[in-house]
């Protein structure tokens, strides 16, 4: 009976499919040299038998979904393989058939792009975060070893897309932020123009419906008045090219409601104020027209200069080429026109996915199409060793950042930036070493800080010094990834290794009191016990505090049950001391409390006590410098944590490098005492070229000094603005 059900199932599936699939047969039939009827046709029965029995959650069979991404893959004119992954993309992942199955049917690369848009469904992860990271990073690699892996994945999601209305509202909006985040940039930087815009509308629908729904109404209500702006602008043009013997496709459309969206939100300027929502396309068939078409559209609009782009002679990063100028057109309205090869447009409609050719091309095409994708292979080395999956997401995104500027070298070497790059980003791009030593930029000839936006043009020469290592702050200012990626590696590694030294140096000062050395083979017996792997491990956990040294103590040397019960001494000591101090020591506030000078602890520190004979508990940073030495006396390290009362003062001391010129520092304290900030104290020198000082003030928390230091970073010849640990380091 189960199997009369099955064919009775089946046949109604074919009736609704097979007029779609002799669709995608003949879209195929227009481009692919190598059909393989036998093939699809079997990739057609096989997933229309795997999914069968499955539905949407819009009612629909779910092979439904598969004929869409199939039919979107022959719109993108691709290949076998593909159109054959594109039935079974989702086999492996929502029914029983195995990909060792499909290897064998269809061959390894099949196999390969199937397994490449499979989620890691099977796996278990700590968090949807880890989930998703892993699931991208897998896409990643495999698209490292076939690019085709990506675009059957584009199709996937932007079917889902246009159906999402059929998924729980509790889900939708985290699927269109991930598509708007992740998808359309990674389309953009593929070179996908028709799936990128697509993506990106649908998202638009799916997070701002209301937006979305009041752009497709303007501008459905002047479509009449638009398509006679057009003819407006583009008929002088027409007459302009056949008076010069020119043909060339001209063709005029608004831009997409994402982009218009942006336009209003960066604006903030309702839709009726928007006047350059046109862009006008003209296709001519050689670069050499190119050029002399917009001298022609120039001599008869009036162009707005700074709004020029020439991306044939400087190509996007993903290959995108063609001329953009704005020109004042009638009624004195703005008006975008590209310039382009045919050639030129068929990459900038459907980008990497024009190349799927390659496998069967020769070694220079071969050797093209690498080097299109050098950047997938910079983007893979770095995202691979992003262990933290909020890091490694951050990390893609800002890798598939879409906007750039480009820069110049000091030999005149071409850097290609994302938008808002600074002389940090500029100098990582020049290489890691340049990057971690870079002190001052100079761009055009004169001194920048490192925080200064880049813009298309410039000359970039970076100043560097052995004495220089990266600090926490670029991180708020740099926009590549790898800059990013760099500086957080030095920080992490500097922080381990100071960590590692404290703790090394504390748990040898206790042993040595017992006449014991950290290698001793007592020590090691008791590092599983604890959940320590190794020595290191454990010198670690104590230099980070997260384990207490007495902990060890109480293992190797047992205290008398007669010590244990006399009450503590310091705890009897502290509940005789009491101030206001907004420190609350042991759960106890009220303590007579002092602030470590060494290290200038504010609230927002992590903090720690020492008790001091006859001063009460001074407060440190546990990162103080000077914690090793109070670890000689571990009995008097106590717990400690902030409680403060408001408008209570804590005394800084800032380090400032900056430009040698007139008035520095006159701006440097004005933009202080507008803060209503009390200085304590300055001091400035000046060595070479450079003005080098310090500024003492007083600060209510750690969110007070972060404003201050940033307000400080954006006065003209500042260029780092760091925390003093200690007025001895200022030489």
């Amino acid at each position: 009976m189960a199997k009369e059900n099955d064919t009775v199932l089946l046949q109604k599936l074919h009736k609704r499919f097979d007029p779609m699939y002799g669709e995608i047969l003949r879209k195929m039939r227009l481009y692919c040299r190598d059909m393989d009827i036998q093939a699809l046709n079997k990739a057609y029965n096989l997933g229309m038998e795997a999914h069968r029995h499955q539905k949407r959650q819009s009612g629909e069979p779910y092979f439904d979904h598969c004929m869409n991404v199939a039919l979107i893959l022959a719109d993108l004119r691709m290949d076998k393989a593909t159109i054959i992954a594109g039935l079974l993309h989702d086999t492996v992942e929502d029914t029983d058939v195995t990909l060792e199955e499909i290897r064998d049917e269809f061959g390894d690369t099949v196999a390969l792009l199937v397994d490449g848009v499979t989620k890691m469904s099977s796996v278990k992860f700590q968090s949807k975060e880890a989930r998703q990271a892993e699931t991208f990073r897998k896409m990643l690699l495999s698209m490292a070893k076939d690019i085709r892996v990506i675009i059957i994945k584009f199709a996937d999601r932007l079917h889902n897309m246009r159906t999402l209305q059929h998924v729980p509202e509790n889900k939708r909006e985290r699927i269109a932020v991930e598509t708007r985040d992740v998808y359309a940039p990674l389309a953009h930087r593929l070179g996908i123009a028709r799936i990128k815009t697509e993506l990106e509308d649908l998202a638009l629908k799916h997070t701002n419906e209301k937006a979305y729904r009041d752009l497709s109404k303007k501008i459905k209500v002047s479509k009449a008045r638009r398509q006679a702006y057009i003819r407006e602008v583009t008929a002088p043009i027409e007459k302009e090219l056949k008076k010069h013997d020119l043909e060339a496709g001209i063709s005029g459309r608004p831009k997409s409601f994402f982009s218009i969206y942006n336009k209003m939100e960066k604006r903030n300027r309702p839709f009726e104020e928007i006047y350059d929502l046109l862009a006008i396309r003209i296709i001519v068939d050689k670069i050499e027209q190119c050029y002399y078409v917009l001298g022609l559209v120039h001599s008869l609009y009036l162009p707005v200069y700074d709004r020029f782009k020439d991306y044939i002679a400087m190509p996007k990063i993903n290959g995108y080429q063609s001329l953009h100028t704005t020109v004042v057109g009638p009624k004195g309205r703005m008006v975008e026109i590209q310039i382009r090869t045919q050639s030129m447009h068929e990459m900038a409609e459907d980008g990497i996915a024009a190349h799927w050719k390659y496998k069967e091309g020769g070694k220079e095409e071969r050797s093209q199409f690498e080097e299109h994708l050098n950047w997938v292979k910079d983007l893979l080395d770095r995202q691979m060793q992003e262990k933290d999956p909020d890091d490694f997401m951050e990390s893609l995104k800002i890798d598939l950042f879409q906007d750039e500027v480009f820069v110049f070298s000091p030999r005149g070497d071409l850097i290609k930036l994302p938008k808002g790059s600074t002389p940090i980003d500029f100098a990582y791009a020049i290489h890691t070493n340049v990057g971690n030593q870079c002190i001052a930029a100079k761009v055009n000839g004169k001194i920048v800080a490192l925080r200064t936006p880049l813009k298309s043009g410039q000359q970039v020469e970076i100043i560097t010094s052995h004495n220089q290592k990266p600090n926490q702050d670029w991180l708020a200012v740099v926009k590549t990834s790898k800059a990013r990626h760099w500086i957080k590696k030095i920080l992490r590694e500097e922080q381990k290794l100071q960590t590692l030294q404290i703790g090394s140096e504390i748990l040898t000062k206790y042993l040595k009191k017992h006449k014991l050395s950290p290698d001793n083979p007592k020590v090691s017996e008791l590092l599983g016990e604890f959940g320590f792997q190794d020595l290191d491990s454990l010198k670690f956990a104590i230099g980070r505090g997260d384990f207490l040294v007495e902990n060890l103590g109480k293992k190797l040397f047992p205290e008398p049950e007669e010590k244990k019960k006399n009450d503590n001494f310091f705890v009897k000591y502290l509940r005789r001391a009491r101030s206001e101090s907004g420190i609350r020591v042991q759960g106890i506030d009220n303590m007579l409390i002092h602030f470590a000078k060494c290290c200038q602890p504010v609230p927002g520190d992590r903090i720690i006590g020492y008790l001091t004979r006859g001063k009460g508990v001074t407060i440190h940073r546990t990162d103080c410098k000077n914690m090793i030495k109070l670890y000689e006396d571990k009995e008097r390290i106590i717990d400690v944590e902030w409680d403060i009362a408001d408008q209570q003062k804590f005394q800084v001391h800032l380090s400032i490098l900056g430009e040698d010129r007139k008035n520095l520092l006159k701006d440097i304290t004005q933009c202080v005492s507008k803060q209503e900030i009390n200085i304590i104290g300055v001091s400035f020198k000046v060595e070479d070229m450079y003005a080098k000082g310090q500024l003492d003030v007083e600060i209510t928390d750690l969110q007070h000094l972060t404003k201050i230091m940033k307000n400080i970073r954006k006065i003209s010849g500042v260029f780092t603005v760091e925390r003093l640990d200690d007025t001895s380091q200022l030489t």
